[in-house]
């Protein structure tokens, strides 16, 4: 499904500052970036027709794939060389890339990733849509910055620059609902916090990951497990927004973890239903109405008003279903979604956040039993064995024997 070399690409976007030469209040990661982006794209591609979501989920991955690769270039700097050096650049990136991605899929994965890098002329829709969406998220981050620059020479050209570029984009409806700061621009700002919540808060952690930043890993991962077992179209666009979205309560709960959420008795219960209220009160509103049956779903609501998204679902006669033996259902018409495969994601992301950081050295109590806990529950979902996929990426990263002998004692 993945291997730890794309892992190690993944997380270490983590680790890639932006706007790094200006003061900031708070750490701006590629990482975080890229999961806005993703999410912006998501509400601009609902209001327009004819795009192919399968297609953007993975433009969107190539661009973040290269964009991880070429870490030491300006973004402004970095559009102009691929004006001028894009084949270039392009042929580089694939060179670094070729070893990690080719057993993907048979190297189906690896061979589309070089033709999108290839050809300017597919994914037309969908790169632009990725584009408006790139700058959206810039734009959001820019507001963070131009708070403590202001008192630098250039920082007002540096925003007029920043607003002049979105007439650029002002043909699609979803991104002019933004600018004019509509409903849908309040969904995008709510989401954009969630990059302010630090996973595994109680302990040190390198590299430290966001709420929002580990929504794109579980995604990432979403997407790759529906490519192994060959899901439809619907499918796996489902898995990956589905994962893209779970944490969007936590914006107005705050990140609460495992051991304390399942803990206590029916804690994780009350939880739940006050996500359910939040969501209806604080999030829904400003969902476009056409839209608001999907994302109510794509966040795990059911008929009841009930929220679990880590439950396989279909939906057949405008009924939700809970279903077992997902592969019956691996046709559109069904829009299906594989929950328990996603909650295994979800541990899995949290287990290389663990495993990543006692690699760097960061060996404290709260890491070693999380991981500990967290292998505990990994398991197979059907030929995915998601216990074997941790067990693996540990011992690349070399933590496996720490690990053991520090339980030892």
């Amino acid at each position: 499904m993945i291997n730890s070399k794309i892992v190690d690409y993944i997380f270490s976007s983590a680790s890639i500052q932006r706007w790094n030469d200006y003061p900031r209040m708070v750490d701006l990661v590629e990482l975080d970036k890229q999961a806005h982006k993703f999410i912006i794209a998501f509400f601009i591609a609902k209001h327009e027709t004819d795009v192919n979501y399968t297609n953007l989920i993975e433009a969107g991955i190539f661009e973040f794939l290269r964009r991880v690769v070429v870490t030491d270039i300006r973004p402004d700097v970095f559009r102009k060389a691929l004006q001028k050096k894009g084949k270039e650049i392009n042929s580089w990136v694939l060179n670094k890339l070729e070893s990690t991605l080719i057993e993907i899929d048979n190297g189906s994965f690896f061979q589309k990733f070089k033709d999108y890098l290839e050809d300017d002329s597919s994914y037309t829709k969908e790169r632009f849509i990725l584009k408006a969406a790139s700058y959206l998220a810039t734009k959001w981050e820019f507001g963070i910055v131009y708070q403590t620059s202001q008192f630098l020479n250039d920082i007002d050209e540096v925003k007029k620059e920043v607003d002049a570029e979105i007439e650029d984009y002002y043909e699609l409806i979803g991104v002019r609902k933004i600018a004019l700061n509509k409903k849908l621009a309040k969904v995008i700002d709510l989401s954009g916090r969630l990059r302010f919540q630090k996973r595994w808060a109680q302990t040190p952690r390198i590299p430290e990951t966001s709420v929002l930043g580990h929504m794109l890993t579980v995604a990432l991962f979403g997407y790759f497990y529906s490519v192994k077992i060959n899901a439809c179209p619907k499918r796996l666009q489902n898995n990956f927004f589905v994962a893209l979205f779970h944490d969007l309560p936590e914006a107005l709960t705050r990140d609460i973890i495992s051991p304390v959420k399942y803990s206590v008795d029916e804690l994780a219960d009350i939880i739940a239903e006050y996500e359910v209220v939040q969501i209806e009160d604080k999030i829904m509103p400003y969902i476009p109405h056409n839209l608001k049956e999907e994302f109510s779903y794509l966040l795990g609501l059911d008929n009841h008003n009930f929220k679990d998204e880590f439950e396989n679902k279909i939906r057949e006669n405008g009924k939700i279903k809970v279903v077992d033996d997902m592969q019956r259902y691996n046709l559109d018409r069904y829009d299906a979604i594989d929950g328990k495969a996603l909650k295994q994601c979800d541990k899995l992301s949290a287990f290389i956040e663990a495993s990543l950081s006692i690699s760097h050295g960061i060996k404290s109590k709260e890491l070693m039993q999380g991981k500990k806990q967290i292998m505990a529950g990994l398991q197979s979902i059907g030929e995915i064995n998601f216990k074997e996929i941790a067990q693996t990426i540990d011992e690349e990263f070399g933590t496996t024997g720490v690990t053991q002998t520090r339980m030892e004692l």
